[in-house]
Formats: structure tokens, sequence, C-alpha cells
């Protein structure tokens, strides 16, 4: 009888945990959809020079980012399964601190922009787009509802944000409005998802006036979350300063050739989470069975993701030139060399990916820095090198390159994770494939 009970209490937990996990994943198609047709047709209308200025403070931003987040969203989540009871505490510390935090980015992005080439008008967009960071501060609220598994509401608000959001840059598109109408409207976004998060959260008996604040548990929050702030401010100069070193070497035009080419190559980018995710138990159970069958899963899922990143790499190298021109015109001519060279570093995110995994269950997380960290420098110094000589072709020659250093060759530094390299070459070179084909015709 109390075995039946358990098998029932664990059935409910997984169909909760499923739900939860469906509604996550139903807002990240969303928004790859909505990101496909209308981002699509923002970017065909404002066209390259106005696309290039519009990325280049993006990524501008996107570099400071992590001293607004400080690393602690998944802080807090745990901590917030751990003790609900401290709930006002923890999410009024946590809010503090990242209000904080946007307040030194600001600070440093009003110091950055002393030492750029821009504009005025370019300057104004940069700190238009930093200020979002204090309303997405209240994003703790999200933290809370995936602390209790019950992201729906906050994934109907976001959905209900992004639905207005669409319609009103299909209304700028057809009104014929300049590149600045198009910030506000991503400063208005922040402001209408704040505003919803608020909303659900206190639809109940919840309230944010119930918030409190402690110094000691910010203490505790930051000593846990600075290898996070860590890892985020490498992680953003490792994957934005591409963009802010084409406009610094070249121009804006060129940075939006670029952006509308890494725009399609990063939409695939959340295959490989899903993937991992689905497979990461079955993989970390095997590991209680024997050593050989754990790393037997893992290398067969190395091979699935190359095979499955190889699916889309091979087709968008051939078909780049025309995918570009009827997604966003003549105009971004240089866009099609740009994606058939970018798109090959997808077969490494998607290996980088899968690893985590496997990271995660050898207790090996102290060295994800450390590959991040080697694969921002590489990419800083072929940047360098290349976009004077190759232009914006050199900048995606750079990204396939860090990425490959990173996600492949860095490992193979250090003891512990040598395997990785070794298994991830069999993988690149189909090794596990001829030998599984070898051992069924023997």
């Amino acid at each position: 009888m109390f075995k039946k009970l358990l098998q029932v209490k664990n059935n409910e937990g997984f169909i909760r945990y499923f739900k939860n996990t469906s509604w996550v994943f139903g807002e990240k198609i969303l928004q790859i959809i909505s990101s496909l047709f209308v981002g699509v047709w923002v970017a065909r209308y404002l066209g390259p020079e106005n696309l290039g200025i519009l990325s280049y403070a993006q990524s501008f931003v996107a570099i400071f980012l992590a001293f607004s987040t400080l690393g602690l969203n998944g802080i807090l989540v745990r901590e917030l399964v751990k003790n609900d009871a401290d709930k006002n505490l923890l999410l009024g510390t946590s809010f503090l601190l990242q209000t904080m935090g946007s307040t030194i980015l600001i600070i440093l992005l009003m110091v950055g922009i002393n030492f750029s080439n821009n504009d005025s008008f370019t300057n104004k967009i940069i700190i238009l787009l930093g200020s979002v960071t204090f309303f997405q501060s209240f994003g703790v609220i999200t933290s809370y509802y995936q602390s209790i598994v019950k992201s729906k509401y906050v994934v109907i608000g976001s959905a209900v944000g992004l639905l207005i959001s669409s319609t009103l840059k299909i209304i700028l598109i057809l009104t014929h409005a300049p590149l600045i109408k198009f910030v506000y409207v991503i400063f208005s976004d922040s402001i209408v998802i704040a505003l919803g998060l608020i909303y659900v959260y206190t639809k109940g008996t919840q309230s944010i006036f119930k918030w409190s604040f402690s110094l000691k548990k910010a203490k505790n929050l930051l000593r846990d979350s600075w290898p996070l702030i860590l890892s985020g401010i490498i992680v953003s100069i490792y994957m934005k300063i591409d963009q802010v070193m084409i406009k610094e070497m070249m121009n804006n035009q060129s940075v939006g050739q670029y952006a509308a080419a890494v725009r399609l190559s990063e939409a695939w980018y959340f295959i490989p989470s899903v993937i991992s995710s689905s497979l990461l138990p079955a993989i970390v159970n095997a590991k209680k069975h024997s050593q050989e069958l754990f790393y037997n899963r893992l290398q067969k899922l190395y091979d699935l993701m190359v095979w499955v990143s190889l699916a889309i790499a091979i087709p968008m190298t051939f078909l780049s030139d025309w995918v570009i021109e009827i997604l966003y015109g003549n105009e971004f001519y240089l866009s099609g060399q740009v994606l058939s060279v970018h798109i090959w570093a997808g077969i490494f995110v998607f290996l980088g990916v899968s690893r985590e995994g496997w990271v995660l269950s050898e207790n090996l997380q102290r060295y994800t820095s450390l590959y991040l960290g080697i694969g921002m420098v590489s990419n800083v110094i072929l940047n360098f090198i290349l976009i004077p000589i190759y232009g914006v072709i050199g900048a995606a020659i750079a990204t396939l390159l860090s990425q490959s250093i990173s996600v492949l060759f860095a490992p193979l530094f250090f003891k512990p994770t040598r395997i990785s390299f070794y298994m991830m070459i069999k993988s690149l070179s189909f090794y596990s494939l001829i030998k599984n084909n070898k051992l069924k015709n023997d």
C-alpha cells in the first residue's frame, strides 16, 4: 500500500515538473517564432545601417549585463526551494541587490562610451537600453514561481508582453517610424513585463511591499553568486565583443550585415538544450550502474549532437545567400557569406551544451569558467587579427575558431577533463559510427 502511494506521489511530481517545463519550452518556441517573423521584418525595415546601430548598442550593454543580474537568479531559486519561509526577505534582498547592480551597470556604460567613437545618438540608445535593467530586477518574481514549479503564470504574462511588443513593432514598420521609436518599444517592453509580473504576484495575498532587506542575507547571496558573476562577464564579452569590435574597427553597416547573419545562426541554439535536458537523466542514471555505460551514453549524445548540427550547417552553407535574400533582401549582401561560416560554430556550441551534464555529474564546474576565459581571450585576439584582413567574414571565422578552442581544445589542458577532448574527437571523426557499423557487419 505504501509503495503504491509513493508511486502515485512520484507520478504526480513528474507530471507537475513536466507541465512546468512544457510551459517554459512553449515560451521559448513563441519567442523564436516572433524573432523569425517580426524580428526579421524589423531588421529588413531598418536596413544594415540602423540595424547595425541597434545591434551594436545591444551588444555594448550586454557586455556589462552581468553586473545587473549579479548571477543571483539561479541562486535565488535554490534558496527559495530550501527555505520558503524567508521568501519576502530573499526576494527583497535580491531585488535591491539587482537594482544596485543596474546602477553600477549604468555607471560603467557612461564611463565606457567615453572610450568609444560613438556619436551622441548611439550613446543615447546605449543608455536607454541599459536603463531597461532596472525594470528587469522584478525578474526575482520569475525566480519565485520557478521555485514553486508554477512558471505557467509568468509565461502567460511574458506571452502577453511579447504580443503587445510585436504589435507595436509592426505598427512602427507600417507607419515608417524612425529607429529611436523601436528603441522606445524595447524600453517599454521591460516596463510592461515588470507590471505583468507585479500583477501576477499580487493577484493573491502576496505583496511586493512585504519584501525586506537583510545585509547578512545579501552577503551570503553574493558569496555564492560571485563565481557566476565572473562567468557571466566572461560569457558576455565572449558572445558580444565581436559586434562591438566590428563597429569600432569598421562601421555600423558592417555590424548590421554581421548581426543579421548571427541572428539566424544562433536561432538554432535552443536545440541542444532541449535534447540534453531530455537525455540527461538517462545518462546520469547510467553512472549508478557502471562508468562504462555512463560514458557510452555520453558518447552517443556527442554523436547525436554532431549529426544534428551538421544537418543544420551543411544545407545552410549552400543556401545561405538565398535564405538571406529571401528574409532580409539585397541590402544584406554580405550576410550570406557570414552565415555560411558562422553556422559551423554551432557544432561546437551543440557539443559544449551537451557536455554540461557530464561536468555537473563529475563535479567539474570550476573548469567551465576556465574554458570560457580561454575562448574569450582567443576570440578577442582573433578578431583583432582577422577583422582588418577579412572584415565581417573575419569576425565569423574568429567566432568559429574560438568556439572550437573553448569547447574542444581547452579541456585537453586539464587532466580531469582531458577525456572530453578524446570523446568529442571521436564524434567529429565519426569514429563511433564507423566502429558501430563494423561491429554490425562482423
